[in-house]
């Protein structure tokens, strides 16, 4: 896989979202499917979207003992996405057991990424909320160092995290980046944010846009603006 912009279709029904879809008649976006969308409509969702040629990043966010979840990873591995996700804070034993139940018999399993800090933290709610007292940075790190002992294929972080990651944790550990806003656009709840050229420009592989994109009065126009802007 290569840079790519995720779409993430943040809704909360299969006909918003087959309907957002089919506005592009020219080619295929690579999807998110949150807890949202998942919550509504169920696995058929995902069967249904992979089923019209989409790539997608099931975002869930597991986060259970180990057993648990690798109980879990067995069933998602059978919807044929192609990236899934925990909580690095799950410890390593939770994401190496998420491994062992993403993989299937013949050996093959989606991309399985981490994440580290949601882009609504900030180093205040971080402290406050949280009570880890490192600064946010070093916190990504450890938590993205953590994944890749585990084995995992990379990790959910900030834009602003993402070459300092790629320093850590070599180039082909990959990072998808949320937190991406256009620079006239609003940056809602986020906290930690860039623009999709910044994006680029700092190393992220793949960026996660949602309401930049599906609030937009023109999503298609605003998806190519996006690509041009983050791929060249």
């Amino acid at each position: 896989m290569g840079k790519d912009v995720i779409v993430a279709c943040d809704f909360s029904s299969k006909q918003a979202t087959l309907d957002f879809l089919d506005m592009f008649t020219y080619c295929k976006p690579f999807v998110k499917i949150g807890m949202e969308l998942y919550y509504a409509e169920g696995p058929e969702i995902v069967r249904e979207i992979k089923k019209r040629g989409h790539k997608i990043f099931l975002d869930l966010k597991l986060h259970d003992i180990p057993n648990t979840v690798k109980k879990a990873m067995s069933v998602l591995s059978e919807l044929d996405v192609d990236i899934c996700n925990l909580h690095a804070a799950g410890t390593v034993n939770m994401m190496k057991a998420a491994i062992e139940g993403l993989t299937r018999e013949d050996g093959t399993r989606p991309l399985l990424i981490a994440v580290t800090q949601l882009t609504s933290t900030d180093q205040k709610s971080m402290e406050e909320d949280l009570l880890i007292k490192e600064p946010i940075d070093k916190v990504v790190m450890h938590y993205a160092e953590k994944a890749k002992q585990a084995g995992l294929d990379g990790v959910v972080c900030s834009p602003l995290e993402a070459q300092k990651v790629h320093n850590i944790c070599g180039s082909e550990f990959l990072t998808v980046t949320p937190g991406v806003r256009f620079a006239d656009g609003d940056v809602g709840d986020q906290k930690r944010v860039m623009t999709p050229e910044q994006a680029r420009l700092i190393g992220s592989d793949y960026i996660v846009v949602g309401r930049p994109i599906t609030a937009s009065d023109d999503p298609v126009a605003a998806y190519k603006r996006c690509c041009k802007e983050f791929i060249g």
